[in-house]
């Protein structure tokens, strides 16, 4: 009986799922075009290209492509494009099991595809980082990566019609860099993380080039460091409902000082 109803919304879970692929592919195919262009530009200078060109340039390409894709399919699809993005919102129920495993086999497929089209280059540890170094590093950055989402998009407010553009900003990015957020936690994660461990923060950005590529040892380091990462941060979020975290500083999502004031007084009344 539980299995039958997992299956109840089938139609609708696949059709999310191929629009998903078609989003991720979009994202991924002019994300990682750019990064490309910016590689051949520089190799066909000479060299001659300083690096803050190039990471402006491909900031520029992951941002924009980001942001367009999100928001293209914000409103259909929740424009998640991450694995474990997705793990988070089956986490704290956003999403359902079967939709979950399809939209990572969406995800993974278009990631793969996208590379095969750009030639792409992957994700790798620096030299002088070890796996258990590049762990911690993915998993922390994908957990205030999770928690932005979380509370930008999952979390229903006035502004979450906006949440592509608020999740999703240009930041600074080289070669194998992905997502970029927008608060100023994310933001440092991401600019000390890239030269480290590329700042993935998602396991099928680093599938795809893998697959087209070929696999290396330290690969595994970016899917148990985002899970774990997804893993933290639906925790933390999950830890902040059970205590009712808008008691703490009511009345932020208010329109004006009046229903402010009368959500505060709710509050008091509730406690009381």
């Amino acid at each position: 009986m539980y299995c039958k109803h997992l299956f109840v919304n089938l139609k609708a879970d696949c059709q999310a799922a191929i629009l998903e692929f078609i989003g991720t592919t979009f994202f991924l195919l002019f994300g990682l075009g750019g990064i490309q262009a910016a590689t051949g530009a520089k190799l066909a200078s000479g060299g001659s290209t300083s690096n803050v060109e190039q990471v402006l340039y491909i900031s520029l390409c992951m941002g924009f492509s980001l942001l367009v894709s999100a928001w293209l399919f914000f409103r259909i699809t929740g424009g998640l494009f991450n694995p474990e993005v997705s793990l988070a919102l089956l986490l704290v129920r956003a999403i359902k099991p079967v939709r979950f495993v399809l939209f990572v086999i969406a995800q993974l497929v278009g990631s793969i595809v996208a590379s095969a089209l750009d030639l792409s280059v992957g994700t790798f540890l620096q030299q002088d980082i070890n796996v258990a170094q590049g762990v911690f590093i993915e998993m922390f950055i994908t957990c205030a990566l999770v928690l932005s989402v979380l509370m930008l998009a999952a979390e229903k407010h006035q502004a979450t019609a906006f949440a592509p553009v608020r999740i999703l900003p240009p930041t600074s990015r080289i070669s194998s860099t992905h997502h970029d957020y927008v608060s100023t936690s994310d933001d440092d994660g991401c600019r000390f993380a890239v030269y480290y461990t590329g700042a993935s923060m998602n396991s099928a950005r680093s599938f795809g080039p893998a697959v087209i590529a070929g696999f290396y040892p330290d690969h595994w380091v970016y899917w148990v460091g985002p899970i774990l990462g997804s893993l933290l941060g639906a925790a933390f979020y999950g830890t902040m409902k059970y205590i009712h975290y808008g008691k703490l500083n009511p009345g932020q999502d208010a329109s004006n000082d009046l229903e402010a004031a009368r959500v505060m007084e709710e509050v008091c009344r509730n406690e009381a």
